[in-house]
């Protein structure tokens, strides 16, 4: 698709539009029980470790994996992992942190040159990690001098420097859209950090150093998160730990990248147009998008104020779910996003099904609309989940799903080029990559009526998917129409403009960000060449229970029939990030 036609068919499905609706500027949901099933409520008050531990209470007794018998021979560390390391003594902190800056100097460098990095600071990890280290160094001597003294027994509990949380010297990425010290935050220019200079932690940031996190540096995006490859020509292309050769997805790629590759349990990415659920798919790992206004967006660059969401990538949906509890919360009321509080209720995961009856919405034509393996594993998934639990799908028909993809791009677009205004008078053109350039001449040119119009159908929109949840408590889409493809040595140096993939690759994603609703993937197999494939769940709004919940069940059913095929996958993972252990 050429962006001439898409610019006629802009004019044609959002200009020429007649649209009855009024505008809805900001995707706002008034906050309603859902009456979801085993969930707990969660008291507004309670700090971002106490919501963690909240969390962790939530979270299913720990079971070993055995595959056929053996061992999978490439397993990544999760939160609980490190957490219990850390208690045990089994390690520390400090060591995991040496280890973690030597692994990325490695992936860093010839011959891997992976780009999932654009800033990282080594002294600065190794600060934190000592820090974490002398916390679960003083709780060990505590616990000791308790055991020995029965009489003193309180002091296993709120022993002052015991580690803040089970995040606690856990290693979490941000990407370089999030303000995060002593990074500058150039959401992957090379000039944006000139103009806006980072002046402390973004909210989301905070919380988790309250919980005592490691932060490790800032991930590699596409350029100003105006496309879907994580190609950039300045900090290069982040490379896919399944096949260096092949892309990661944007915007969010280096985030999706770093917890695939094993180097951290978590990474948080903003998600705008997909950009934490489509690279989350073409990697293998878990990205969870929450409710519009469910995370704080101060501290992120304000590229796209109503449609863009912090989300988190992770290896599984335990780890999302830990991280969710610990940045979730309250927002500052000069956002745009601030609405009265909404009650705050966590999942009860349980080993065996404790969600019954869930009906799952497909529309059947959308649906299909991607390549034969990721449609072939999609349904597969389906049956999966109808064979285990007995969870129906029942067909549903969206309308105009172009025209609201369409209306997002200029929504998108419309707010991308407000933000930047001011720094574009003084910023020379040649300073982006070409497909940045095409984009922001494209943004430019649309007119307020347009806007006005592309809100008009999101009203549209909005009450079309509400009657949608009237049938199904979720949608079900493929995350993304096609897998991971190559990287052209001539994008590398230019970016790229390859809006075919691209739309492709955004297909599924546009009713999360454009309407505001929650939205899960989950990894569920691999095409013929071996390349990740996922499975999308989209909520109604403040449902992100029942989308853990449903992730969960889908997790735990892809573990029970992944067989040597999918092991080897993973170990060939591994053999091309070789420094992982």
């Amino acid at each position: 698709m050429s962006k001439t036609h898409e610019c006629l068919q802009l004019f044609q499905l959002v200009s020429n539009a007649v649209v009855e609706e009024s505008p809805v500027f900001v995707p706002l949901h008034p906050f309603e029980e859902l009456n979801e099933k085993e969930v707990k409520h969660i008291n507004s008050d309670l700090s971002p470790s106490e919501q963690v531990q909240q969390a962790i209470g939530c979270l299913p007794l720990p079971s070993k994996k055995i595959v056929n018998g053996l061992k999978p021979s490439f397993c990544r560390w999760t939160i609980m992992d490190y957490s219990k390391a850390y208690t045990s003594g089994e390690i520390t902190p400090y060591k995991v942190a040496e280890r973690l800056v030597a692994a990325i100097r490695e992936s860093s460098s010839p011959p891997l040159d992976m780009a999932f990095f654009i800033n990282y600071d080594a002294e600065d990890i190794l600060r934190q990690a000592k820090e974490s280290t002398l916390r679960y160094e003083r709780a060990h001597y505590f616990e000791v001098v308790a055991l020995n003294m029965l009489q003193n027994s309180h002091l296993l509990c709120n022993t002052p420097g015991e580690p803040m949380s089970a995040l606690d010297g856990v290693p979490i990425a941000i990407k370089d859209e999030i303000d995060c010290s002593p990074y500058p935050t150039t959401g992957g220019t090379k000039w944006l950090h000139k103009f806006r200079p980072c002046k402390g932690d973004a909210c989301c940031i905070m919380r988790l150093r309250s919980c005592g996190a490691v932060i490790i540096g800032k991930t590699n995006m596409h350029e100003l998160g105006a496309g879907t490859s994580g190609i950039n020509p300045h900090y290069g292309a982040t490379r896919n730990p399944y096949d260096p050769g092949r892309i990661t997805g944007g915007s969010s790629g280096g985030s999706a990248a770093v917890v695939a590759a094993g180097l951290c349990p978590v990474a948080l990415g903003v998600d705008g147009g997909g950009s934490v659920r489509m690279p989350a798919a073409l990697c293998g790992v878990v990205g969870f998008k929450p409710t519009f206004g469910r995370v704080p967006h101060s501290g992120v660059l304000p590229l796209n104020w109503t449609v863009g969401m912090v989300g988190v990538l992770a290896g599984t949906i335990e780890d999302a779910f830990l991280v969710y509890a610990a940045i979730n919360g309250p927002v500052p009321s000069h956002e745009t996003s601030a609405v009265p509080p909404p009650k705050v209720y966590f999942p009860i995961l349980q080993a065996t099904n404790s969600v019954p009856n869930i009906t799952l919405a497909r529309s059947r034509e959308w649906f299909n609309d991607c390549s034969d393996d990721i449609r072939t594993c999609c349904s597969q998934a389906l049956y999966k989940l109808y064979e285990k639990y007995g969870w129906k799908t029942v067909d549903v028909t969206i309308p105009d799903i172009e025209a609201m993809r369409l209306a997002h791009y200029l929504t998108i677009g419309s707010e991308c080029t407000a933000a930047l205004s001011s720094y574009l008078e003084n910023l020379d053109i040649a300073e982006s990559g070409w497909d940045v350039r095409v984009a922001l001449s494209v943004y430019g040119a649309f007119s307020g009526e347009e806007y006005i119009k592309a809100q008009k159908l999101r009203n549209r929109q909005m009450k079309v998917h509400r009657n949608i949840f009237t049938k199904a408590d979720v949608i079900v889409t493929p995350t993304v129409g096609v897998t991971a493809y190559p990287i052209l040595n001539d994008a590398l140096q230019t970016g790229e403009l390859d809006y075919i993939n691209g739309a492709a690759l955004v297909r599924f994603q546009i009713a999360g960000n454009f309407l505001g609703l929650p939205a899960v993937t989950v990894p569920v197999g691999y095409d013929k060449k071996g390349l990740p494939i996922g499975l999308q769940f989209i909520g109604r709004p403040w449902s992100e229970p029942t989308l853990i919940h449903i992730a969960y069940a889908m997790q735990r059913r892809r573990d029970d029939g992944v067989d040597s095929g999918v092991v080897a996958t993973v170990a060939k993972a591994k053999a091309m990030v070789g420094w992982v252990s």
